[in-house]
């Protein structure tokens, strides 16, 4: 890998895998009781820790079909092929390898790869679990039906290349679900441009894209290489080829604790339709559908 950002992001990432532990990379969770428990990595408690973790996260999203079913159509999509870019530590690729997709999934980060081959094994699912960049996808024009992206392509400066060979690869007629930051939310606007930018002034040593990638995730851990989160829009605008139907959503299930950074407990005394509202506009997280005209 010849590009020194792209080496950085690889290796950054594998040395900080999405684990959703207590600590970014880490494999030590808060249990029901309130302990601390750390388990091994690859492991069946892993798995399990990791998903329901990344399950609470994302509670809004689960409907009577199954984990993520209100923005993935599994019954559309059972028996045929669908493709994760960015598939982590594999729980979304196991929720669609389950509901009967044809499941491949890439990675650029090798740990993500080998765990989610060792997720498919140990769950008995089959899925071509494989090594590549997003940019420079190894499947000929026109080869699945739906596509995916979930809280990656922010991470690479390269996300338009990435989502041009999304759309390559996606058959005509074919959908894509993308997942990207958003620049108009509670959590940069405030915690991340507010408070650490003005308030904090790392805005006098560090560029936006920077105060971004060392704010936007891995705070602890003091950021990661690259985080540039996007605007509704550039999404409609010039993210994806004229014609495209573009659908937008706003996802703002980190709007509570955001609000607790604030002002102690306001996100929890706050009534839910108001979190809701709130949550609509100012959320983190952009869910974008996208349809090729046949």
């Amino acid at each position: 890998m010849s590009d020194p950002a792209k080496t950085d992001i690889r290796s950054w990432w594998a040395d900080h895998p999405m684990t959703y532990g207590q600590d970014h990379g880490t494999t030590t969770y808060r249990t029901d009781s309130g302990e601390e428990r750390k388990v091994e990595i690859g492991s069946w408690e892993f798995f399990e820790q990791a998903d329901a973790t990344f399950y609470a996260w994302n509670e809004p999203l689960h409907g009577p079909a199954g984990h993520f079913s209100r923005i993935f159509d599994y019954e559309r999509y059972r028996g045929r092929p669908v493709l994760e870019v960015g598939c982590g530590m594999g729980c979304m690729a196991m929720n669609w390898a389950r509901h009967g997709a044809h499941v491949t999934a890439v990675d650029i980060n090798p740990v993500a790869v080998e765990q989610t081959r060792r997720r498919f094994a140990s769950f008995g699912l089959n899925g071509d679990i494989r090594s590549a960049d997003a940019e420079q996808l190894p499947f000929t024009d026109e080869s699945f039906d739906f596509a995916y992206s979930w809280g990656v392509l922010h991470h690479t400066p390269g996300t338009r290349k990435a989502l041009a060979e999304l759309w390559r690869v996606l058959k005509p007629g074919g959908r894509l679900g993308i997942m990207l930051y958003n620049r108009h939310s509670l959590l940069f606007r405030f915690l991340v441009q507010f408070q650490e930018g003005f308030v904090n002034l790392e805005s006098q040593f560090l560029d936006p894209l920077q105060l971004a990638s060392r704010y936007g995730d891995a705070a602890r851990q003091e950021g990661n290489p690259h985080t540039w989160p996007v605007t509704i829009n550039e999404v409609r605008q010039s993210l994806f080829p004229a014609g495209a139907r573009i659908e937008v959503r706003v996802l703002g299930t980190d709007v509570p604790d955001i609000l607790d950074v604030w002002f102690p407990f306001l996100g929890k005394k706050m009534p839910r339709p108001w979190i809701r509202a709130l949550g609509r506009r100012w959320g983190w997280s952009l869910w974008i559908e996208v349809e090729k005209p046949e």
